[in-house]
């Protein structure tokens, strides 16, 4: 009695550890997939906290990115089935082995922000992310160590349809996110946000206090400045960034700030007010923007023109840079100097485009879906581009979970009745094989 007690408890244990693990691999792969360039993001942010940003080039970044968000999310559903348990565990154990040591040094250095193991969905701190890697690790080795009590969902016939069914799900995901926009939006700027709203600090919370850096050029000569000693028109602007003086309460959206570059002149208050409807065309740096979709935006900005819509263009990119752009291009849009971090926050795409009207963000294309003649036939109170986003959360909730649930249902189906089939089919010939075994005893 005491053993089978055992069993059932040991066998209860190994399967909670291992739907636990399934289920953090599953979404942190999902949550990769979902938003492949902001992982990318993540990575170099990696690679310039080592010092070896300069090892991989930004398509190797992107490869990584897919690759892992991939294996994460067929490890969590090789989990979830009990397909290849020795091998599947095995693969656990070793991921979990790696990052556990590294967030470690995440927590003790912190040389990024947070791990972002889970994206923008659920962000953690470094010493949060060690914690949750210390208890996924102990429960990785009672997998390992216990695999053979885990129970299948499928038979290993069934296993090579569930794993491209998995493989084409998350690849199809990420190359959706990635010629479109994420499915899910979780950042600070997804349609209907408030930017203002976004900004806004509680009464009586501790401010973080922020530098402004401008790193200029004169005469093949680079040096960084401030505010406080922002030098002469004869300096040339490279790069500008925002960096944290002091740490204290932080807004979703703490670097919103439109300094148009011709003038000089800060717009944000009258963009998120008194402008109206606004287009904001945003490239984080123009140099590595594409611009095979430019024409759709020159003929934006003068629907623009004939409507009286505001447009700007937004990149943390030089002057210099910007001139290139609209010579390249033929764009006749003003363009106003933006923190790189935040355009990369406010849509996934190079360029990308933002559409606000009363600092509420009304809806956002990548550059690939950029609005066209077709369909700016009228003014934008009448066309549904304007109204923000048909499906809500929920609707893409169960879309996504159908897209991989009902072939994965077709699949058990199909599994079920071959095996019923089978076993139909030897029924009649181990039934005869009893017969004679019978009946040679009695003889």
């Amino acid at each position: 009695m005491e053993s089978k007690k055992r069993n059932i408890i040991l066998s209860a244990l190994v399967n909670v550890c291992r739907f636990v693990l399934a289920a953090v691999f599953i979404f942190s792969g999902f949550v990769k997939a979902n938003d492949p360039l902001g992982f990318q993001y993540k990575l170099n942010d990696y690679m310039l906290a080592f010092g070896i940003s300069d090892w991989f080039s930004e398509s190797v970044l992107m490869l990584a990115s897919v690759a892992l968000a991939t294996l994460e999310f067929m490890v969590g559903v090789y989990l979830l089935f009990g397909i290849n348990r020795r091998l599947t565990s095995l693969i656990v154990v070793m991921m979990m082995g790696v990052m556990t040591p590294l967030t470690l040094y995440l927590a003790l250095e912190n040389p990024v922000s947070d791990c972002g193991c889970f994206g923008d969905a659920i962000v953690l701190s470094n010493w949060q992310t060690f914690g949750k890697n210390v208890f996924l690790l102990i429960a990785s080795i009672v997998v390992l160590c216990m695999r053979r009590r885990m129970f299948r969902f499928v038979t290993r016939r069934s296993e090579w349809l569930v794993s491209v069914n998995t493989l084409l799900y998350i690849i199809i995901l990420s190359y959706y996110s990635l010629n479109h926009l994420p499915v899910f939006d979780f950042r600070p700027y997804s349609i209907g946000s408030n930017i203002p709203e976004g900004m806004e600090i509680p009464e009586g919370a501790k401010r973080t206090v922020y530098e402004t850096l401008f790193m200029m050029e004169k005469n093949d000569e680079r040096q960084e400045f401030s505010l406080e000693n922002y030098p002469d028109s004869t300096w040339t602007l490279v790069e500008r960034r925002t960096v944290v003086k002091e740490q204290g309460y932080e807004p979703p959206i703490h670097d919103f700030a439109l300094q148009e570059m011709q003038t000089g002149e800060d717009i944000t208050e009258w963009v998120l007010g008194d402008a109206g409807y606004t287009f904001l065309m945003v490239s984080p740096q123009l140099e590595k923007a594409d611009d095979s979709y430019s024409d759709l935006l020159n003929e934006l900005y003068d629907y623009c023109c004939r409507h009286g819509y505001a447009f700007y263009g937004l990149t943390a990119s030089s002057e210099e840079m910007v001139e290139q752009w609209l010579d390249r291009t033929g764009g006749e849009y003003p363009f106003c100097n933006v923190d790189e971090i935040a355009l990369k926050t406010m849509v996934r795409s190079n360029p990308g485009l933002l559409l606000i009207k009363d600092g509420v963000v009304l809806n956002k294309w990548a550059n690939g879906d950029i609005p066209d003649e077709y369909q700016l036939t009228d003014s934008l109170d009448s066309l549904p581009l304007a109204q923000g986003q048909v499906k809500g959360k929920a609707e893409k909730i169960a879309v996504c979970i159908l897209w991989f649930v009902l072939p994965l249902m077709l699949i058990s189906l199909l599994d079920y009745l071959y095996s019923r089939r089978r076993r139909n089919r030897l029924e009649p010939s181990l039934n005869t094989e009893n017969e004679e075994i019978i009946n040679h005893l009695i003889k």
